[in-house]
């Protein structure tokens, strides 16, 4: 009789363990690509993150080896004068998309520790504030758009 009571609360501990396991992420980057910059200048990061999930995500973080640090960043143009602000944190809404391009939001690599010239591969991961981590690969074009051999994560 003790056996079944110790094996079904045995059971019962490890549950709430798998309940909280994460799963796999879902939100999607398109298209990652880069222009050419030059050592120890900052470098541009553009791409489109899709949220095929039911929950708002937020982007809280950009790592990379390539730079001492990576700003996110949003352009926006306000009676004919550009401006350019920091984003603690970049919400993408459930089921929908935010598009990381020039004159809108962008990533900022600051700081290359090296040059970055066109068929270069910038790595990065993005950390969301639920503490997910994408890994992602900036394909370094020419400079005009993203490349045709443009990579996802």
């Amino acid at each position: 009789m003790r056996r079944p009571i110790l094996l079904a609360c045995m059971a019962l501990a490890v549950a709430p363990a798998a309940v909280a396991k994460p799963g796999p992420s879902r939100v999607e980057v398109r298209e990652p690509w880069s222009r050419p910059a030059v050592a120890g200048g900052n470098g541009v990061g553009y791409m489109l993150l899709v949220n095929r999930g039911r929950t708002a995500k937020a982007l809280a973080r950009v790592e990379s080896p390539a730079a001492r640090r990576v700003e996110m960043h949003r352009s926006s143009l306000d009676h004919g004068v550009m401006s350019m602000a920091a984003q603690p944190s970049i919400e993408i809404p459930a089921g929908g998309a935010v598009v990381f391009a020039p004159g809108a939001y962008h990533l900022m690599f600051v700081d290359l520790g090296r040059a970055l010239k066109p068929g270069d591969r910038l790595p990065a991961t993005l950390v969301f504030s639920d503490g997910r981590r994408l890994p992602v690969a900036f394909a370094v074009g020419s400079g005009v758009g993203p490349p045709h051999a443009a990579g996802g994560a």
